[in-house]
């Protein structure tokens, strides 16, 4: 009995060896450093990530995605995908296994991916995130009260200038028609100031500014639109008389590429465009600067705006990595290494208070006019107002149609689409 028992203990001994061994095999294999947890998230063992990144941010892509690597040795593949195109390839290449394992979009297209069931709620880093973020950032990033995104940067309109052109840059909208008047010829392209004036995303100042909204509850009730009330009507007759006044041509003659063109060649001498500019601008040195938009009917300018932010796909084979990577990639070390490296306007508290950040006077442009924007509406009823805005107000930039007739026809449209379930269009 005596060398049956000690014979047990021996074997018991053995197996706790080699369970221990094993143990440590299974660590060491998960990341080449060992260093496969964050924040006690345990990295699965071979992750390796896909990320997708527009061009205009691979520079700070390629450099976060090395921190990450050294740090947890997970190898990352960046593939250039546009901006716009994102969604609609998640959407595809998501199911299909062959996505992007974390992913880039503005806020405004999440109730769109919660819906197509695209992507995980951000569980792990909630009380981390909320506390890096203002609450309209976090609400921008969150739907149906469950947070999704990681917030990265912030966006809105800002008026860009010439300095050259326009050594004082004017701070309302009368000033700027008064300063067409001077130097608008339309015979040699030459105009004060242009807007992508058939787009709803830019157009939607005149319609915020004098009391006007999309959609009812901080962008989520979808039964209350606000886009033809008394005070929507008010900002689209004014939008409507700068026809004349400030830029006489049709709303399609003004594309994102021709009124860029313009302002990089000198003919055009302000221009209100999103942040995707500043790092194009910033390489011509200080020739340009930027300011928020001007004021309209003698009321600061309310714009439109967005978040963007890191999305984990939901079909990704390593879910701890992807989170993982995108709690990294928006921290606030990440945000300050994208500003350094893209001009982006970062979305952490902390950061934006950044001395190097507070003396951009681009940076400082977003930021301010953040502050007096709405970010756009992010449930999926939102892909119904698109189309049927645009054409409502190139309606009463092109033809002179009646302004609450076109708003009004306009609303009923987006109405018969929510409650067809058959919304379209988009950003």
């Amino acid at each position: 009995m005596r060398k049956m028992t000690s014979l047990i203990l021996v074997l018991s001994m053995l197996l706790a060896v080699v369970a221990c061994s094993n143990a440590n095999e299974l660590n060491n294999t998960a990341s080449p450093k060992g260093d496969n947890a964050e924040d006690g998230l345990q990295l699965e063992p071979g992750a390796e990530l896909l990320i997708w990144a527009s061009k205009e941010d691979l520079p700070f892509m390629n450099a976060v995605s090395k921190q990450y690597t050294e740090k947890h040795g997970v190898p990352i593949t960046i593939q250039e995908v546009g901006a716009g195109d994102t969604l609609n390839k998640l959407t595809t290449d998501g199911p299909a296994q062959i996505g992007a394992d974390v992913v880039i979009f503005t806020h405004d297209h999440l109730g769109k991916a919660v819906a197509a069931g695209l992507v995980l709620p951000n569980d792990v880093w909630q009380e981390d995130t909320k506390s890096a973020n203002k609450d309209n950032i976090i609400r921008a990033v969150s739907y149906g009260n469950i947070m999704y995104g990681y917030p990265l940067s912030i966006e809105a309109p800002i008026m860009f200038y010439n300095k050259q052109l326009v050594p004082d840059p004017p701070v309302t909208f009368e000033e700027v028609v008064e300063f067409a008047k001077g130097y608008n010829d339309p015979d040699k392209a030459k105009f004060a100031l242009m807007w992508e004036i058939e787009n709803f995303y830019f157009n939607y100042m005149f319609i915020a500014t004098n009391g006007g909204y999309v959609f009812g509850n901080n962008g989520v009730n979808f039964n209350d639109i606000g886009l033809n009330n008394e005070g929507a009507a008010e900002g689209v007759a004014y939008y409507g008389s700068l026809k004349d006044e400030l830029l006489p041509v049709r709303t399609g003659d003004v594309t994102y590429d021709v009124k860029k063109g313009q302002f990089l060649s000198g003919q055009l001498a302000m221009n209100i465009d999103g942040p995707w500019l500043v790092g194009e601008l910033k390489k011509k040195g200080d020739m340009y600067g930027a300011v928020p938009i001007p004021s309209i009917n003698g009321k600061p300018s309310v714009s439109s705006s967005g978040v963007k932010s890191w999305y984990v796909n939901s079909y990704t084979s390593y879910p701890n990595a992807a989170k993982s990577f995108a709690h990294f990639a928006s921290s606030k070390d990440a945000q300050l290494l994208n500003f350094q490296l893209t001009g982006a306007a970062p979305s952490n508290s902390e950061v934006m208070l950044d001395e190097g950040v507070q003396k951009d006077e681009f940076v400082s442009a977003i930021a301010k006019q953040f502050e007096n924007s709405y970010p756009m509406p992010s449930i999926q009823e939102m892909s119904a107002v698109w189309i049927p805005m645009a054409a409502a107000m190139s309606d009463v930039w092109n033809n002179g149609a009646d302004v609450k007739q076109a708003l009004d026809q306009a609303v009923g449209q987006i109405k018969d689409s929510i409650s067809g379930g058959s919304s379209g269009g988009g950003l």
